[in-house]
């Protein structure tokens, strides 16, 4: 495999510092959990890296988890899919474009979806009040090649198929599948402000103190998780820390320029925070050392800074 696959574009995907996430976590993982899966950036990446033995992909959007059930499960079929909806558009891109957009928001059908995801700006995903998908078409492309998308397609399932769970619900349901002994969660929530408003970036938000009850209480199991949560843009910082009493090791990425600031005609880099839990620190001991060392490495494309 020469390059990491990735399928479903997604705006705040972590797949570009997936390596630097990854790096923090322990090499004998059962299950990984993620309770927001997105496009599942990090768990192939611990699958390509052999990090996990199986996996948990959980997300609220129902058309996202069943596009990854076709993409794990059924490869053949969503890339002949996404395939017959690529040659379809020739000749009427925007015009299609606008067809697939108003069929997805009635059907919610995964193939539908993956064609939106590859053709809207900047896999800028935006929903509206209705919740419905209503982001437009970058009009200087088609897409990605069908051939090019088949290969990811399969490449994906070769790395996840026969030892993937994938649900749809909320979160916090997760927590009825973890091993605390074992398992460990990433969590990659909607951040706080990007949830809200004409057009969220997210089909369902997360209210804080939900989320600081769910980590209370993995904490009470003494459970290793990982959080990326909010973080800093240019000199703009997103949301409020989380409480000190969670006893979390809070770690800074530099992620590379942010996406709605290149929209926007702008130069901003984005920082994003990552959590750790007070389990995982013990479990890759000694927890110092390993973060400090982290903390020391540079390069073009992240940094990390130790603040504990």
């Amino acid at each position: 495999m020469k390059r990491m696959p990735q399928p479903i574009p997604y705006q705040g995907s972590k797949r570009n510092i997936a390596v630097q996430i990854l790096s923090l976590l322990p090499g004998d993982i059962n299950t990984l959990i993620e309770p927001f899966a997105g496009s599942a950036a990090i768990s192939i990446r611990a699958a390509y890296a052999g990090l996990a033995r199986s996996f948990h992909l959980n997300d609220l959007n129902r058309p996202l988890t069943d596009l990854l059930r076709l993409i794990v499960n059924e490869p053949d079929r969503i890339a002949s899919d996404y395939e017959r909806l690529w040659h379809q558009q020739l000749g009427r891109e925007r015009e299609f474009y606008d067809e697939a957009r108003a069929h997805f928001n009635t059907t919610k059908r995964p193939d539908l979806l993956l064609y939106l995801l590859a053709r809207c700006v900047k896999a800028s995903v935006r929903y509206n009040a209705a919740g419905e998908f209503n982001q437009s078409p970058d009009n200087r492309r088609k897409g990605r090649l069908p051939q090019s998308m088949r290969e990811d397609i399969h490449s994906v399932s070769r790395l996840l198929k026969g030892k993937t769970r994938i649900t749809c619900g909320d979160f916090t349901a997760t927590i009825n599948y973890l091993d605390p002994a074992t398992d460990l969660l990433y969590m990659d929530p909607p951040y706080q402000g990007t949830s809200n408003g004409r057009d969220a970036r997210y089909c369902s938000g997360v209210n804080l103190s939900s989320l600081i009850g769910f980590l209370t209480e993995l904490n009470s199991q003494n459970a290793m998780f990982v959080l990326s949560y909010d973080g800093r843009k240019g000199s703009k910082t997103y949301g409020r820390r989380l409480p000190q009493e969670l006893n979390l090791a809070h770690v800074m990425i530099e992620a590379g320029r942010s996406t709605q600031s290149t929209l926007l005609g702008r130069q901003d880099f984005t920082h994003e925070s990552l959590y750790l839990s007070p389990a995982l620190l013990d479990r890759i001991e000694p927890a110092a050392e390993r973060i400090e060392k982290l903390a020391k490495w540079r390069s073009s494309s992240a940094q990390l800074k130790l603040n504990l």
